[in-house]
């Protein structure tokens, strides 16, 4: 299968968006929640009473335990309700291919596309942006200062005091030398270290504003690059729209993979498309990849059996299953028509050749094949007489004599051998 274009895949992701906000929107979507949030209640009920039966003295454990039990089945009941809620969305989905595709305009706008205001995120440098701190200045201890002993005054003067104060006085002007000398040596160290540390944080904070200024250059790059960018997108943009106007082949193309990325089916339902345009016929050539049969859920619901403590499907009924794949076939191949011709205001498809099937692997020679269930041909006036809303995608199929395969979910065939007409040529 061909891969998107760059406006297709753009286009896509903004149709996903829509396509989730329309989902939950859904009445079949909050009930679905609301399934669940019941399962989750019970769950955290039973887990409370499991608790509470372990911690109950023996008097109080057989009630306990029975009421953990209730809770236990309440528990598994709910979730049996949250799966069947799951179901009910799911087929609903499939059910709903060409009514959920009725809901909204397939057009294109691809001047919404543009690209009108650009804003950039801010400016993080993170830890860059903290200046590095300034080294705090020295705290130097007091300058030892000399005090002389006092001199002897008196009698203790008289008997030798003299002396043994010279003697204090030199011991004293020693030990404040050596004092003073080890003070000085102090804060030449607590200096030096200063000195050093302040040194090393100026060239910290050097190498931070040099990172600060890269970091800066490096945003203001991104911020360029992204309005170049947005720039480019919009003058591709703008050539695209005009080549269409013109009707470049390539164009209408292209546009018509913008017109099939917006096809957003389910998740339990995807399909691929692939498609060739005609400028010459004005024909557009389109082939629609659905899931395999076996791709489709066969449960009817789910039921909780307290015997054995299990959650079993019930399965669905064959003749349902048959019915419901075989509808959906129809469905897409009405709704892939459907949004070719709506979208394509400008009338520049005439008519459309589709083919809607499956891949397999093919019985006989264990290679991959394509089988082809659906195949039809119409134009736009032919089709734009139809009320799909009211319609039976397989009686509105087969008055446009589309090749059909008689049972669609054992993968047989379409008979193409007899042709396929397109309507109002």
């Amino acid at each position: 299968m061909a891969r998107r274009g760059f406006f297709a895949e753009l286009n896509h992701q903004a149709q996903l968006a829509e396509k989730r906000r329309r989902q939950e929107a859904a009445a079949a979507y909050r009930s679905h929640l609301a399934a669940q949030r019941e399962a989750d209640r019970a769950r955290r009920e039973f887990e409370r009473a499991a608790a509470a039966s372990a911690r109950a003295s023996a008097a109080e454990q057989a009630a306990a335990e029975k009421l953990a039990a209730r809770m236990h089945v309440d528990a598994r009941m709910a979730e049996a309700a949250a799966m069947n809620a799951d179901l009910t969305q799911l087929y609903g989905d499939i059910d709903g291919l060409l009514a959920s595709t009725l809901e909204v305009d397939d057009h294109v706008d691809l001047e919404s596309l543009k690209i009108r205001s650009l804003e950039h995120p801010p400016f993080d440098p993170g830890p860059l942006s903290t200046p590095v701190p300034p080294m705090p200045a020295p705290v130097y201890p007091p300058e030892p200062v000399y005090q002389e002993p006092a001199a002897p005054t008196g009698l203790a003067g008289a008997f030798g005091g003299r002396k043994r104060h010279e003697e204090a006085v030199g011991q004293a002007r020693a030990a404040h030398e050596a004092g003073h000398r080890a003070w000085h040596d102090h804060c030449t160290r607590l200096y030096a270290d200063h000195r050093s540390e302040s040194e090393r944080r100026a060239r910290a904070e050097q190498d931070r504003l040099r990172n600060l200024h890269a970091a800066e250059e490096a945003y203001q790059h991104q911020c360029r690059q992204r309005e170049a960018d947005a720039t480019a997108h919009n003058q591709r943009l703008s050539q695209f729209i005009n080549d269409l106007a013109f009707d470049v082949e390539a164009a209408i193309q292209d546009y018509v993979g913008v017109v099939l990325s917006n096809s957003v089916y389910p998740e339990s339902f995807t399909v691929e498309h692939d498609h060739r345009f005609d400028i010459g016929s004005r024909e557009l050539t389109l082939t629609v990849t659905v899931p395999e049969p076996s791709g489709i859920p066969v449960v009817r619901e789910f039921r909780y059996v307290k015997a054995k403590d299990e959650i079993v499907p019930t399965a669905l009924p064959v003749k349902e299953r048959k019915e419901r794949y075989a509808n959906a076939v129809w469905q897409v191949a009405l709704r892939t028509l459907h949004e070719i011709f709506e979208a394509d205001r400008a009338g520049k498809i005439r008519s459309v050749t589709l083919t809607v099937g499956a891949g397999r692997i093919a019985p006989a020679t264990g290679r991959p094949e394509f089988v082809p269930l659906a195949v039809v041909g119409t134009d736009r006036d032919t089709f734009a007489g139809f009320d799909l809303a009211h319609v039976i995608p397989h009686a509105t199929l087969v008055h446009l004599g589309a090749a059909l395969s008689k049972s669609p979910i054992d993968l047989t065939p379409a008979d193409t051998g007899v042709g396929v007409r397109v309507r109002g040529r």
